[in-house]
Formats: structure tokens, sequence, C-alpha cells
């Protein structure tokens, strides 16, 4: 009451005093309209705010996916499995380019391609890639070299495969397993193992016997890396597909990992250490060139293997390790068996410590001959394989 007689109104909302209720109520009724809307218009914002975080999350995720789908792709194109085809299909492509590009006559295509498909039947190896009797003209080169080396351990004869037309930029591994092979069929200690394997089998059929050692329970993570299925395609090939073949053939081997650098600059000291292991005996009599009874050894790491086939001791200690690698056509091989006296030559083989630097190495080395129990021993244990690591 103001004292005059006059009623007095307040705004419960905003303290705003008036005489006129309905005055009063008006200015009420507009704040009630102004405090929807503002409630509504948050949840509009919040709504919009919701569904566009949303759209964005879809795109992201979306574009995400497409990423790995192409990051798929590709490694399925690098590794061979993009079903585009196996040894077969590149060898021909390949001629049908260089026909195309005249480095090559329409009769010599022809030629090849029947000698290549009457191969392919019988599963044996054309031999067009093989050098043979390198390790025989190095034990020779060795036994009159007088300057710095002071032993040199060599494997048993190994033919040296290189990759052809039909298997270029993905068929190294297959490659050595031919070399590894060579070898053991030149020692009578495999000859059981190997009565049925008599003559070196072309890539395609080395893919259908890694198939059938996974068929018989060998490594089945492996195997369904693979779809269970190698044939047909360019799938590269590692340690651990050598290891399940030579152990379905009963050919005891091992897998050592050497899964990080053990010396400076990146280097691996401890694998050249395990390599002159594996190859001294310690029963040489001190002498400089020892032709052992061992296999080469398979040699693995990413993107590439190669072959150890012997390890030199220089004077001043140091090791280097002599390899075959599968990407060294035959025409550089073949210059090793007019071996010069001053060894340049060796450079295709030789690499010492710090020629090896990647971050990982496995090898597949190769000691003796494992009885049916012993072969389904390991069958079992490679549902489980974990290879040694040396630390």
């Amino acid at each position: 009451d103001t004292g005059n007689g006059e009623q007095i109104y307040e705004c419960p909302m905003c303290s705003l005093t008036c005489t006129n209720i309905q005055i009063l109520e008006e200015h009420v009724d507009l704040h009630l309209e102004e405090h929807s809307f503002s409630k509504d218009g948050n949840i509009r914002d919040l709504e919009l705010a919701e569904r566009l975080q949303t759209e964005e999350y879809k795109w992201q995720r979306s574009e995400e996916e497409k990423r790995e789908r192409e990051e798929f792709k590709k490694l399925q194109r690098q590794y061979g499995l993009d079903n585009s085809g196996g040894y077969k299909q590149q060898f021909l492509k390949n001629m049908e380019r260089e026909v195309d590009r005249g480095r090559m006559q329409p009769f010599e295509y022809h030629k090849r391609k029947a000698d290549m498909m009457e191969c392919l039947a019988f599963g044996i190896d054309d031999g067009k890639t093989k050098t043979s009797g390198v390790i025989e003209a190095l034990c020779k080169y060795y036994q009159n070299e007088n300057k710095d080396v002071r032993h040199v351990w060599l494997s048993t004869g190994v033919d040296h495969f290189h990759s052809s037309l039909g298997d270029r930029g993905w068929g190294c591994g297959y490659r050595n397993f031919q070399m590894l092979l060579s070898s053991l069929l030149q020692n009578s200690l495999y000859s059981d193992c190997l009565r049925d394997t008599t003559i070196i089998p072309s890539i395609p059929k080395i893919q259908s016997m890694i198939e059938d050692a996974w068929r018989e329970g060998f490594d089945p993570h492996g195997a369904s890396h693979f779809n269970k299925r190698l044939h047909g395609s360019k799938a590269w090939i590692g340690a651990c597909e050598i290891y399940s073949l030579l152990t379905s053939l009963r050919i005891k081997c091992q897998i050592v990992d050497f899964h990080k650098p053990t010396g400076p600059m990146g280097t691996h000291p401890r694998l050249f250490e395990w390599v002159l292991r594996y190859y001294s005996t310690g029963d040489e009599g001190g002498a400089k060139v020892v032709c052992t009874s061992k296999p080469p050894i398979y040699l693995q790491h990413q993107g590439h293997s190669r072959t150890v086939v012997g390890i030199e001791e220089k004077k001043n200690k140091t090791l280097c390790l002599l390899l075959f690698d599968p990407g060294c056509p035959s025409q550089e091989m073949q210059k090793l068996l007019k071996q010069n006296s001053d060894g340049t030559g060796l450079k295709l083989l030789r690499k010492f410590v710090g020629s090896l630097k990647e971050k990982q190495y496995q090898i597949v080395a190769v000691d003796g001959v494992l009885s049916l129990e012993e072969k389904a021993a390991r069958c079992h244990a490679s549902q489980v394989l974990t290879s040694e690591k040396i630390p």
C-alpha cells in the first residue's frame, strides 16, 4: 500500500513494482515466455550440437575405415595376397611385356611357355636360374688366399637360385628353400627324409608342399594368415613357413630369433657369433679352410631373405658372413666360378657386422633328422610355436 489508497504489486521475478494488476500479469507472462524460449533454445542448441558431433564422428569413422581398407589392400598387393595370380600368370605377363618391347621374339615366347608349362606339370624347377659349383670354387680360392683370412667354414655344396620372370619381387623365400634343399639332397644323412623329393621343386610345387604341411597341423596360426592357401598366389613366405615345411619332411631344424640389436649402431654381433658356433665344431685341427657337412642357414629379415653358406674369421678376429642372395642374377654368380686371385668377386657374398643393421633377424638352421614320433611332437608344439630369442 502506498499510503494514499493505491495498491502496489511487485513482480516476483524481477522486483518491478506497479499499481495495476493486469499490467503486472502481462509483465510476468513476458518473463515466462522469455524463459520458455530460452529453455527451448538451449535444448535445440544442445540437440544440434549432439547431431553435428555424431555426424562428425560418423564421417571420421568412415574415413578411417576407408584408409584401413586402402592400407589393407596395399599390404595384400605387397605380400601377394590380392588374388592377382601367381607364378604362372606373372611369368606369362612378363614374357608378353618382353615381346611387346621387342626384347623377346614370339617363337622364344612360345618355346619358353611350353617349357614352363611342362615343368609346372611335373612340379620341378626348370634350372634356368641355377648356378652350381660356387662352394667348390670358394674352397679352392681360400686354400690359396694368404692375405687376411685366418679361418673359413663352408657349407656342404649349395646351388644358387635367383628370382625369375615368374617370381621377381616376391620369390626370395622359395628360392632360399631351393638353395637349402639343393644342399640337403647332396647329404646322405637326409636321403631317407627326401626320398620323395629328389629333384628341386618349382615354386608352385613348394607352395603346395607348405599347404600339405598346414593340413598335417603345422602352424595353424600362420596358415590362417594366408587363408590356408599359397598355390596360385604371389604370397611372401618367411621363417615359420620354412620351418613347417622342413619339419613336415622330418628334417630337424630350429628357428632362432635375433629380436633386437646386440651391438653398437644397430648391429647384430650375436648373430655372427651364433653362425660361427653352428659351423665350427672345434675339431678342425687348426685347418684354415673347413668344408663342413653343415647345410646352409636360412636368414630372414623384414622384406627379404638370404642363405648363409659360410663364415670367415679374419686375422684381426672380425667375422664375415658369406651369403647367397636370390636377387643376384646367375651372370654375376658365375663370375665366382672363375675367381680372381684378389677375391674382388667375393663382394657379392661378404657381409660384415656393419652390413646387417635391420632391427630384427630370424634364422632357420637344420641339424639332423626327426623320427616319426619327434615329428608328431613338433607338429603339436608348432601349434603354439615360439622361437628361441637371443637376449
